[in-house]
């Protein structure tokens, strides 16, 4: 997610993640976090079944700013060369794509930088597909988590935490993104959430829908403390409904472009 009203407000309001832990006094925070991005999480026995959780970008698909997260340029042509090549120019938050620690923290870990251990992990799916049928700026909650844990068991050291809201049923529709005022509107993460899953040591978060935060969200405040932690999180996730609640590993093919606050990425789960 990213457009100039959104980027006006994170030059305004932008932290280090010095300040971040400075000024929650998060020293616990910070001890929590080392854990989950250094051990090694424990991954699932798979029976070797793949599951794409990765929708096709091209210039149609759902951005934020509603600007084409893609552009395609012809720069070779078959009929004339034998073979053929296209320049792309690629805004980095479009289609199913990372959003780094650095997309909201002056001097966080770019794309780039993510510690190759965390993607490659356990995958948790918290469903809210009830709640979001009846509110499209629905959020999973603490309650939420704790009816996953009450059901599944522990979230795993270092997980992944998707949200399936079945959002992806809208893509290609103008809800995917507005409402019928032309507001945005989708279901995202609570912070009191991801405050519970830092405490967890879950090492990312995702969603099928087009941010972090629920559209209605005012400040944004899920992308300005779960990142700056040195976490990240997976924007337009499909396929969720392919896998069951626990026991898939998750493998992210994140870009790896110096400075990145994100990129399109592959992301595949095996169970």
């Amino acid at each position: 997610m990213c457009n100039a009203c959104v980027i006006n407000n994170v030059k305004s309001s932008m932290v280090s993640r010095r300040d971040f832990f400075r000024k929650t006094a998060a020293a616990g925070l910070a001890a929590t976090a080392a854990g989950a991005m250094s051990a090694r999480p424990a991954l699932a026995q798979a029976s070797g079944k793949v599951v794409d959780l990765t929708h096709v970008l091209d210039g149609e698909f759902p951005t934020f700013d509603g600007k084409p997260g893609i552009l395609f340029t012809e720069n070779v042509n078959f009929d004339a060369s034998g073979y053929q090549i296209w320049e792309l120019t690629i805004f980095e938050h479009s289609g199913t794509h990372i959003d780094a620690p650095l997309h909201f923290s002056k001097d966080g870990t770019s794309v780039a930088e993510l510690d190759p251990q965390n993607l490659i992990c356990p995958l948790c799916i918290v469903d809210i597909k009830a709640k979001a049928a009846e509110e499209p700026n629905a959020m999973v909650e603490p309650e939420d988590i704790e009816a996953f844990t009450s059901a599944h068991g522990a979230i795993p050291q270092g997980a992944c935490v998707a949200m399936n809201s079945g959002w992806q049923d809208k893509v290609g529709d103008a809800s995917y993104r507005n409402n019928a005022e032309g507001n945005f509107a989708f279901p995202g993460f609570s912070k009191a959430a991801t405050d519970m899953l830092i405490e967890m040591g879950a090492s990312s978060i995702g969603v099928d829908t087009l941010s972090l935060d629920p559209g209605n969200s005012a400040d944004f405040a899920v992308h300005y403390s779960w990142l700056p932690s040195g976490r990240f999180g997976i924007e337009n996730l499909a396929n969720l409904d392919q896998l069951p609640a626990t026991g898939a590993t998750l493998f992210v093919g994140a870009p790896k472009h110096r400075n990145g606050t994100g990129g399109p990425a592959r992301v595949m789960a095996m169970i």
